[in-house]
């Protein structure tokens, strides 16, 4: 994945306001423990819910059992939009990826999903990566990738709005 084309839209920021570098949008995903995935239902509403993230190889990466309902809905429409960000109004920063989820299969890839959980949350998660799914023991767990088409970022305090395209 390029490097996006970044652009502060003026109309929702400070007038002394400075778009958000990627970096820093990185640098925010990277970090962030949870973020909330909506998704779309068969017939048309929404669905959200919290679930941790990990950000490699340009992409977001989530799991899912395969009869919840996010995985349900993405088996019907891939769009997805994720977010994190603080519940502060003057510090902080808020981020939205939108992309499409595509699962993911391939045991080498799962494998270093799997020990990037391992160390993101201090072994809290004990991923095993096999046939084509994470494997724990409440049962397999679906592993889907959102490359991004669009990132948004709500910088606070001194309030910016930054896109960023791919």
């Amino acid at each position: 994945m390029g490097a996006p084309t970044t652009s502060l839209d003026s109309r929702f920021s400070d007038p002394d306001a400075t778009p958000t570098s990627w970096d820093d949008t990185v640098e925010a995903i990277e970090s962030a423990e949870l973020f909330w995935i909506a998704t779309v239902r068969g017939d048309g509403r929404p669905h959200v819910t919290p679930l941790p993230a990990i950000w490699l190889d340009g992409a977001l990466h989530f799991c899912t059992g395969a009869a919840e309902q996010k995985a349900v809905n993405l088996r019907g429409n891939p769009h997805v939009v994720l977010t994190t960000g603080r519940n502060d109004w003057d510090r902080g920063l808020d981020v939205v990826v939108e992309g499409d989820a595509v699962q993911v299969t391939d045991d080498a890839k799962l494998e270093r999903l799997a020990d990037a959980w391992r160390t993101k949350w201090d072994g809290r998660w004990q991923f095993e990566a096999r046939d084509g799914a994470f494997q724990h023991e409440v049962g397999p767990a679906l592993v889907y990738a959102v490359a991004p088409t669009k990132v948004l970022t709500f910088g606070k305090g001194t309030f910016s709005h930054t896109r960023h395209r791919f």
